[in-house]
């Protein structure tokens, strides 16, 4: 009884064993997708496709590989292993179309040749996601150590040294400092000071004992790995068809729908892991943490040295805007402060003047007084002072301190991130390049046979051949490359299309024009006397919402043709395609943003003529004129629109709302083939799946062009809008939070690409440096009063001060004078009889002998504009070359630590080759002596001992 019960003990047991083993979820070894399925080998990139099958075939396949978990060899005539891997056409399996089975035999080329490079992969077709295959790629330890020695990745050595600290009192400011910003530091390890640093060296697998490899899984991080496999993807391609295909063209296909690393794991949940993307949707993805600094180097540590650069650049550009904003309130405050005293204002106020003003439009306009626009008058002072140009000088050398503390900042990443010595290797050459030249060495060589109008069988074979000597490595783009002839059309499409763009843009701005004409003519007739004041900023508030409007749609249409403008160039590398690609979307972003602010700034009021000689549009439309108080409070509204309005609608809420709606959308499909399967439902998903869900990485070009359309309108026209550093700065410290987040959570993980500085978009923010200067000069010059305020000052006024100012910048103009028609159709609506009306202008009176003639008064102002920006911008550019000139672009204390690099470095290779000397020297001191033991034997020698003598003969050959 007592071994009948132990049997059935051990039998349960069993059983429960058996039970144990099948609930537990095969998924946990494999960290859900992190791993391979043995749970050892890491997924360092994911290829994602497409493919038809049957649900019957597809259940038949989740049951025989749900427990395979083998991870055998691969080779190219094997399926992969994992789940779900093909199987033969059998009776459950329908048959699949052409299509589909051209993009499985490029698969199955493609992944043979990645294969052959050395990568390992494993498909899995078993997911949540209906018709969604997936295969895992893992970089084995041989092909990380190739691709790094042929990247010249740095990596740290065994040698760590100490970094120079600052001694006696500025160790103690920095010691203040320390601990007054600790709240706002962010509580990441790798934010803390450091006082050591390893000593780092371009990757070699001949001197891999100088490397601290005593943990070689965390040797090369999942940012490293992951730009690895980017590089062997960019190397191998699959050749269908003679067409050399590179991983961008087969996603452009559709034989891949999706490739992209995987993030750590998740950011939210109690039980999640600590990892790195949980730590910086903590500490940096959160508005909560608005106030702290950016954890600079984890951001590098998981996106890369290109994005980290990206939002170091941020952070400089948001605390530099802090001093900005601080003096642009000042300037501000100060124009809210002296509203009250200021002469011209007050007298346009004044009702007991009694100036009367000529009409705004024909017939329908009656004569108007000045003092109904004394509210427009009194806000054009605060924007239009004294302040102003004293801001003006202040913002120009602001943009020369920003760009030379960016040099400074960017010197010391380099030297933090190991890249003081980084130099871009000659890039790959893109696949559509590739491509494009061996279409052009085919068509060459049919040209040159005229055999038959076909090619014969042993001449495609011989193609075929030369293909495949391409796919060995022999370069087709080394021996033909396309020349200017080749590029020609697409050239002239760009150029054309450019030119069209351009004009589009001036088009809209014109058909602005005239609907603010024409809106203000109609709002002239049908307002009551104490509205029409308000006519012209209602005319330009709305003009200006059109206008923005306008600007955002074609913002987006503009970034797509610069894209089709740029791809039909065929660009050889990477590089070159993204620099042609910013330098296009940036010149149309740019006319498109600045084209109405430039005409209010520099042409409205300029060529409207006088009263009795108006200039006409189409005859029947007048052009606009300035207000009394001058276009800067027009041109401080568009600003301000503009400019706000881009940023809450389409950097903002666009950033927010489609990615939001995307998910929503996806989130609703998936939901809906859950339904369907309700085992699926159960189960959890992987991270590769999770991850194919986010919205794919699309470049920092939008990022940048954004910042650098808003480092435009914080420094192109300053002077009329001092607040804009504010508003700019209260912007980007969302901005750089909702980044931040839209990063971590919102997108897959970015390819980690290397990077020692920001690239083109420096050049575009000097350039946009020096055209503020010269655009700032002529708004002060030109836009606002400032020039006629001094000119009469100093040469007009009778008692030193601004009395009477605004009478001697009118004219004046006899209505009998007025062009037939043009009479105002009530002239007694001010319950008077109006002989002599004014208007803003410098020319001779009625009663003189030039009469309507330009006066010496205007030749004088006009020099003495000039002069101001001749003046203005040749003082501001020369500070600017001084800041440039006395900041050093990298500090001193980083140009010790490099060259301390360097010497440390010869000190560790001197080191290693003494070592080897005196190992050298060891092994001939003991082959000597052994000699000298041999020759010391009689010379009848035995059997054993000749054998002595050959051994120590053999022993002397081998040191």
């Amino acid at each position: 009884s007592f071994t009948h019960n132990t049997a059935i003990d051990k039998r349960s047991e069993k059983c429960l064993h058996l039970l144990n083993s099948l609930c537990q979820d095969p998924d946990a070894n494999c960290k859900y997708g992190l791993c391979f399925r043995d749970g050892k080998r890491k997924v360092d990139y994911i290829l994602v496709y497409h493919y038809k099958k049957s649900s019957v075939s597809r259940t038949l396949t989740r049951r025989i590989h749900h427990n395979d978990s083998s991870a055998r060899s691969i080779k190219q005539d094997h399926p992969l292993p994992g789940k779900g891997g093909h199987l033969d056409m059998g009776e459950n399996e329908p048959h699949m179309d052409y299509h589909e089975d051209d993009k499985r035999f490029r698969r199955e080329e493609y992944e043979g040749n990645l294969m052959e490079a050395g990568l390992e992969l494993e498909r899995d077709e078993d997911t949540k996601i209906h018709g969604i295959g997936f295969v895992k790629i893992h970089a084995p330890w041989n092909v990380l150590c190739r691709e790094a020695e042929f990247l010249k990745l740095k990596m740290p050595t065994k040698k760590v040294y100490q970094i120079n600290q600052p001694h006696g009192l500025l160790k103690k400011i920095n010691s203040v400092l320390q601990k007054i910003t600790e709240p706002i530091q962010p509580k990441v390890a790798e934010h803390k000071p450091q006082t050591v640093k390893r000593l780092s060296y371009p990757f070699s697998r001949e001197k891999q004992h100088l490397f601290d490899l005593s943990d070689k899984e965390s040797f090369f991080d999942s940012k490293t790995r992951s730009t690895i496999v980017s590089i062997v993807f960019k190397i191998v391609h699959c050749y269908y068809v003679f067409v050399c295909q590179g991983i961008t063209s087969l996603l452009a296909n559709g034989v891949y729908s999706a490739a992209y690393p995987l993030h750590d794991g998740d950011y939210e949940g109690e039980n999640v892991e600590l990892n790195d993307r949980k730590l910086l949707c903590e500490e940096w993805a959160s508005y909560g943490v608005f106030y702290k600094y950016q954890p600079i180097d984890l951001v590098r540590k998981y996106f890369g040295e290109k994005i980290g650069l990206y939002f170091a650049w941020l952070g400089v550009y948001t605390q530099m805007l802090i001093p900005a904003s601080i003096v642009g309130v000042i300037v501000f405050l100060y124009g809210c402060a002296t509203v009250d005293e200021n002469i011209p204002s007050m007298e346009m106020c004044d009702q007991r003047n009694n100036i009367i003003m000529c009409p705004l439009c024909d017939k329908t306009c009656s004569y108007w007084k000045m003092s109904s626009a004394c509210a427009t008058a009194r806000a054009s002072h605060l924007f239009d002072n004294p302040a102003t140009v004293f801001f003006s000088v202040f913002m120009a050398l602001w943009a020369a301190t920003f760009m030379e503390h960016w040099k400074r900042k960017q010197m010391r990443l380099n030297y933090r991130w190991d890249l003081t010595g980084f130099e871009e290797e000659e890039a790959h050459p893109r696949a559509e390049y590739e491509a494009k030249v061996l279409e052009k060495s085919l068509r060459k060589e049919y040209r040159h046979k005229k055999k038959r109008r076909h090619l014969p069988e042993e001449t495609a074979n011989k193609w075929r051949q030369r293909v495949k000597t391409v796919m060995a490595g022999v370069k087709l783009t080394d021996k033909e490359k396309l020349t200017w002839k080749d590029r020609f059309p697409a050239y002239f499409t760009n150029f054309v299309g450019i030119i069209f763009m351009i004009g589009l843009t001036f088009a809209i701005v014109f058909g602005v024009i005239i609907y603010r004409i024409s809106t203000a003519a109609a709002l002239a007739i049908s307002s009551t006397p104490s509205g029409r004041s308000s006519v012209r900023v209602t005319v330009t508030a709305t003009a200006v919402i059109i206008n923005l409007v306008v600007i955002i749609i074609l913002d987006e249409v503009y970034g797509c043709i610069a894209r089709w403008l740029t791809q039909i160039e065929v660009p050889k590398t990477d590089k070159s395609f993204e620099e042609r690609l910013i330098f296009k979307a940036f010149l149309l972003k740019f006319v498109n943003a600045y084209t109405p602010i430039f005409y209010v700034a520099f042409f409205k009021g300029r060529f409207v003529g006088r009263p009795g000689d108006y200039v006409y549009i189409f005859r029947s439309f007048r052009m606009e004129e300035c207000a009394p108080g001058g276009c800067l409070m027009e041109l401080c509204i568009q600003l301000s629109i503009i400019m706000l309005g881009k940023q809450l609608i389409q950097n903002n809420l666009f950033e927010i709302g489609i990615p939001k709606m995307k998910k929503l959308i996806r989130y609703l499909k998936l939901k809906r083939q859950r339904s369907l399967d309700h085992e699926e439902h159960m189960k959890k998903k992987q991270r590769y799946e999770v991850d194919y869900n986010l919205e794919p990485f699309a470049g920092l070009t939008p990022e940048y062009m954004e910042m650098i359309i808003q480092f435009g309108f914080v420094t192109l026209f300053v002077a009329s809008f001092p607040l804009a550093p504010l508003f700019a700065l209260l912007n980007n410290i969302i901005e750089i939070r909702l980044d931040a987040k839209k990063f971590v959570t919102e997108l897959r993980r970015p390819v980690a690409v290397r990077a020692k500085d920001i690239g083109i978009w420096y050049n575009i923010l000097r350039g946009v440096g020096k055209l503020a200067v010269i655009i700032n000069a002529f708004v002060i010059s030109f836009t606002s009063d400032f020039i006629p305020r001094l000119v009469y000052l100093y040469m007009y006024s009778e008692n030193g001060t601004m009395h009477g100012f605004v009478n001697h910048t009118l004219s004046s103009f006899n209505v009998s004078d007025f062009q037939e028609g043009t009479a105002p159709n009530d002239p007694m609506e001010l319950g008077y009889e109006v002989q002599i009306c004014r208007y803003k202008d410098y020319r001779e009176p009625p009663w003189s002998e030039n009469k309507y003639d330009i006066s010496k008064d205007f030749w004088a102002v006009l020099a003495a504009r000039l002069a101001f920006v001749i003046v203005f911008q040749n003082l501001v550019m020369f500070m600017s070359d001084f800041v440039d000139w006395i900041i050093p672009d990298i500090p001193k204390d980083i140009s010790q630590q490099i060259h301390k690099e360097k010497v440390l470095m010869v000190e560790v290779f001197m080191k290693e080759e003494q070592g080897k000397l005196q190992m050298l020297e060891t092994w001939k001191d003991k082959d000597m002596k052994k000699g000298e033991n041999c020759n010391n034997h009689s010379p009848k020698l035995s059997r054993s001992h000749s054998g002595s003598v050959s051994s120590c003969h053999s022993y002397h050959i081998d040191v």
